[in-house]
C-alpha cells in the first residue's frame, strides 16, 4: 500500500433501515486530485465523516498510508497528517487571518496558545502559518480580521489552515460552495498546483471545476460507488448521466 496515501476499504454505515454507505472502496495516490461526486442525498457527507473521524463505520477500514486510522479520533488523524477543510466555515471571524491559521499550527504542536505572548516573536507558530498563507496567495491579508474577507478569500484561508498542519492528504469538502465564477476560477488554479505538494480528495458539486481538476473521479449514488474513471470516462458513463438527471438533494 506504499504508493497509496489514503485508502477506504469496504466502508459500510447504516442508520436504522437506511444504508448510508454501501461497501465503498477508493484510494488517493501521490500527486493527484481524486474527486468524489454524486447527486444530493448520495451519502457523501456520511462518507466524509467516516474519513475524517466523526462517524464510525459499521464495517470496513480506513488507512492513511500504512497506518489504520479507522478507530482514531479527528485530532489523532490530523496529527498523523489528514488535513480537512469544511463545507461550512469553521473560522473564528473576529480574529485575524494569521491567528486563525496559527491556531491550526498550535493544534499540531500540542501546546497552549498564549494570546498574551507577542505573536510576532513566536516563530514556531508564525513561520508555518505565514508559509501556508503565502501558498494560498493571502500573505497580504495576514492581519486582516476574517469578517472583512470576501467569501472566496475565506475559502482560501480554510485551505491555508489545513495546509498549516502539514498534511499528507487533504480532504476538501465543497471548497467552491458559494463562490462565483471568478472565485471558483482562482481557487481552481491554486488547487491545480497544490496537488503536487499534497494529494487531494475533493468533494465538489461544481462539475466544471471537477472535470478540470480531477485526475480520477468516483461517483457515489445511494451510498454506493457506481463508477470510477477519468473525466472523459465519467462524462460518457450512462449511469452517471442518469444519476444526475433531476439532481435535487444533498
Amino acid at each position: 500500500m506504499s504508493d497509496i496515501v489514503l485508502s477506504l476499504q469496504n466502508l459500510n454505515k447504516r442508520f436504522g433501515a437506511l444504508q448510508a454507505t454501501g461497501d465503498v472502496s477508493l484510494d488517493l495516490k501521490p500527486g493527484e486530485i481524486h474527486a468524489l461526486i454524486g447527486p444530493n442525498g448520495a451519502g457523501k457527507s456520511t462518507l466524509i465523516g467516516q474519513i475524517a473521524g466523526n462517524i464510525r463505520p459499521d464495517e470496513g477500514r480506513v488507512f492513511l498510508a500504512d497506518t489504520e486510522i479507522t478507530g482514531m479520533s479527528i485530532a489523532q488523524r490530523a496529527r498523523l497528517g489528514l488535513g480537512r477543510s469544511f463545507q461550512v466555515s469553521s473560522l473564528a471571524e473576529p480574529l485575524s487571518v494569521m491567528r486563525n491559521v496559527m491556531m491550526g499550527v498550535q493544534a499540531l504542536q500540542s501546546h497552549s496558545f498564549r494570546f498574551w505572548k507577542p505573536v510576532a516573536r513566536d516563530r514556531h507558530l508564525l513561520e508555518p502559518a505565514y508559509t501556508a498563507l503565502e501558498r494560498m496567495q493571502l500573505s497580504h491579508r495576514a492581519w486582516t480580521p476574517v469578517f472583512e474577507l470576501s467569501h472566496g478569500e475565506r475559502r482560501q484561508v480554510e485551505v491555508a489552515c489545513a495546509l498549516a498542519l502539514k498534511p499528507r492528504a487533504l480532504l476538501l469538502d465543497e471548497p467552491m460552495a458559494g463562490l462565483g465564477p471568478e472565485g471558483s476560477a482562482k481557487l481552481t488554479e491554486l488547487l491545480e498546483t497544490l496537488k503536487l505538494e499534497v494529494p487531494i480528495l475533493l468533494i465538489e458539486h461544481d462539475m466544471e471545476a471537477v472535470f478540470r481538476l480531477a485526475d480520477r473521479i468516483s461517483v457515489l449514488v445511494s451510498g454506493s460507488v457506481i463508477a470510477h474513471g477519468d473525466s472523459q470516462a465519467i462524462r460518457q458513463d450512462p449511469r452517471v448521466r442518469e444519476a444526475y438527471l433531476g439532481d435535487s438533494d444533498a
